[in-house]
């Protein structure tokens, strides 16, 4: 099952009486948590019936206990095992064994365990396999993002710019759970009906929509040096906007799908975005500045990228701050 089933089977009442839930991405796993305990019980019910344990401070046989007594004045109860990780010896799991073999009927017991997946070949994740629902949240992966981030939005009625998607995957990357509740607040913010854009970003976020790594990037990708040196300037009067280990990493990817693109004959920015594994808007800035980058001119900025980067790092540097670097960088690399 996947996230939207199990939360469609718990609003239908069909209730499993074991919930595995692992995986590197913690945003799906807290969200199914958080609709369990919201939903299954009544208000009143919840006080003598609805269980939360952290794993750090509660040994198996506690959790154990509490899943085997019986439900107070209600048909069933609920207990949530948080931090499930935190139980990282086999001999912890192996206490589970005969509850997970059969697990009490009158007692749904949800296990939440985040950042990593469980191990498939253990004698442990067979046993759940018959007796539980197992669900392994996956991260979004980098080309993703933009299109999750859409689709969140279109979900709460809502609807974002491209540009305002870019500025959120720059800033924020893939964690899921700090864009939701960015993006929550812009919600509440945000008057239904208006679509969310670079400006409401600045605005509430914090994120500069003239003076970010995005906009730099961009600079240097239209070769447009006075934009980039503001950028630049920008970044050296604040030092606490960006570093430039972030400014190199996205210099070397932008130069990178240029490279790329150069191979790919086609000016389609769908075939682009597809082969280069990015959002259409970034694809199409790409695809609409190719030629201002021959790919000798890159190849030789590769090499200036490779340079800053060890002059960054402290090697061959006669200890030049990161500003001055930055703006020696972005003029070798337009000149």
């Amino acid at each position: 099952m996947n996230y939207k089933e199990i939360i469609s089977s718990v609003k239908k009442k069909d209730y499993k009486p074991i919930y595995f839930l692992n995986g590197e991405e913690p945003f799906y796993i807290d969200k199914i948590v958080d609709f369990i305990s919201t939903n299954v019980l009544e208000e009143s019910e919840k006080d003598f019936n609805q269980t939360i344990l952290y794993s750090k401070d509660t040994p198996p046989i506690n959790v154990i206990d509490t899943a085997t007594r019986l439900p107070m004045m209600a048909e069933r109860q609920v207990v949530i095992v948080k931090e499930a990780q935190e139980y990282k010896s086999a001999s912890q799991w192996e206490v589970f064994e005969k509850y997970f073999e059969s697990p009490a009927p009158q007692t749904i017991l949800v296990f939440a365990y985040k950042y990593k997946k469980y191990d498939k070949r253990s004698k442990i994740y067979k046993l759940l396999k018959k007796t539980a629902l197992i669900f392994e949240s996956s991260g979004v992966k980098d080309w993703e993002l933009a299109k999750w981030i859409k689709d969140y939005i279109k979900e709460k009625k809502h609807s974002i710019s491209d540009k305002a998607v870019a500025l959120l995957v720059e800033f924020i990357g893939n964690d899921l759970s700090r864009i939701s509740n960015e993006l929550e607040k812009l919600f509440i913010l945000v008057d239904e009906g208006t679509q969310i854009n670079e400006k409401h970003i600045e605005t509430n976020i914090g994120i500069s929509k003239d003076y970010n790594v995005f906009e730099l990037v961009n600079a240097v990708m239209e070769k447009d040096s006075k934009k980039a040196l503001k950028i630049v300037n920008y970044f050296s009067k604040n030092p606490k906007a960006t570093h430039i280990t972030v400014v190199l990493s996205n210099l070397l990817n932008l130069y990178q799908r240029l490279f790329k693109v150069h191979f790919l004959k086609t000016e389609n920015p769908a075939t682009v975005a597809s082969a280069l594994r990015i959002a259409p808007y970034p694809a199409k800035l790409v695809l609409g500045n190719k030629r201002k980058h021959p790919p000798k001119i890159i190849s030789r900025n590769f090499g200036i990228l490779r340079e800053y980067d060890l002059l960054a790092k402290g090697v061959g540097s006669s200890g030049t701050d990161q500003a001055e670097l930055m703006k020696e960088l972005v003029f070798k690399l337009l000149h």
